[in-house]
């Protein structure tokens, strides 16, 4: 019985695990025990041969493994049509944005898109509409500021609509004019379905929205001050 715990202890070294006793009272049991040192050696034969053994054949399943592969990763679809979708937007953006900006280059450095405006109107309208088409530019290129242009945009086009239409219909506003504002219609409805389109993206992709990670930057700034 007390023959037990030496051989644990030994079975503990070939295995180079803690042994649970003084390796001196080891040695010193295996000294003067005959049969432990039998039994030392012949352990240390065995877990040799097991060490040395040669390991049994694995068969190669890398061929069963890739043809088991789907052909695309999962989602990737839907992802290149995410990016068509949100190139096509930006692209129409920048063709009213260019195309906003050639009705107001005239009345801003010439006067001549003026009608009968006075000079001064014209400059300023002018300067409005580049304006509008440098935001549209912006939206463009960054799309996560068309949630931020959109109140403006928006609440300019629901002025703007009614009071050209009643122009229009009393006479006090020439049609190529009205239908010039059409352009800033189209852009505004552009920013308002990117805005929807980069917001709806975020969520799919459990990204927090400009808004979100400004108040917790804005957060952070406050808690470390």
């Amino acid at each position: 019985m007390q023959c037990a715990r030496f051989r644990e202890a030994i079975s503990a070294r070939l295995d180079d695990e803690p042994l649970g006793m003084p390796a001196a009272e080891l040695d010193d049991h295996l000294d003067g025990c005959p049969a432990c040192t039998a039994w030392a050696r012949d352990a240390a034969t065995v877990t040799r041969r097991a060490r040395l053994a040669p390991s049994p054949a694995i068969p190669d399943l890398t061929a069963a493994v890739l043809s088991a592969l789907p052909r695309e990763l999962p989602g990737t679809a839907a992802a290149a049509r995410t990016r068509v979708v949100d190139l096509a937007l930006r692209i129409t953006l920048v063709a009213v944005a260019v195309a906003q900006a050639g009705l107001a280059w005239p009345a801003l450095f010439s006067g001549s898109g003026a009608m009968s405006a006075p000079v001064h109107m014209a400059h300023e309208s002018g300067a409005w509409n580049l304006a509008v088409a440098a935001a549209f530019l912006a939206v463009a290129t960054w799309p996560g500021l068309a949630a931020g242009a959109l109140p403006f945009l928006g609440s300019f086009v629901a002025l703007l609509v009614p009071v050209t239409v009643a122009d229009l219909l009393a006479g006090h506003v020439h049609v190529d004019r009205a239908v010039a504002h059409g352009l800033l219609v189209v852009g505004t409805l552009l920013v308002a379905v990117l805005a929807w389109w980069t917001s709806t993206w975020r969520r799919s992709a459990g990204r927090p929205s400009n808004w979100r990670r400004t108040a917790r930057s804005a957060g952070s700034r406050q808690v470390a001050a």
